[in-house]
């Protein structure tokens, strides 16, 4: 299992980015897909979950409303569109999910809000 996350960068606050997840290595319309962050000093934290069908998703408090999280089954990718960017959303983010044969997390990508 593979999980390779891109797009990151630095943003202005207000900016938006969108982050990409590409999954390998497993049945990728079987499961559900989540993004972390960690940010300095602090815990990792669900920002966004999805599942499987994509039918449902959920959101951090924090995120809801300015993160979106969707998934493409052809391209066995899911990605995070994120508007509205403030410094709270500093952080590494993470890709995951758990398949048949376990947890799964990718290497990360950082996040930099700042002006």
């Amino acid at each position: 299992v593979q999980l390779v996350e891109s797009g990151g960068g630095l943003v202005q606050p207000g900016g938006s980015l969108r982050l990409s997840c590409a999954a390998s290595g497993f049945t990728f319309s079987s499961y559900a897909m989540s993004w972390y962050r960690q940010a300095p000093g602090k815990e990792r934290e669900l920002v966004a979950h999805i599942t499987s069908a994509g039918s449902s998703t959920n959101y951090a408090n924090s995120v809801k409303g300015r993160f979106t999280i969707s998934g493409d089954n052809a391209k066995n990718t899911v990605y995070l569109q994120m508007n509205s960017l403030t410094r709270e959303d500093t952080a590494v983010y993470y890709c995951y999910s758990y398949t048949y044969y376990g947890a799964s997390w990718g290497q990360g990508t950082q996040v930099t809000v700042s002006s």
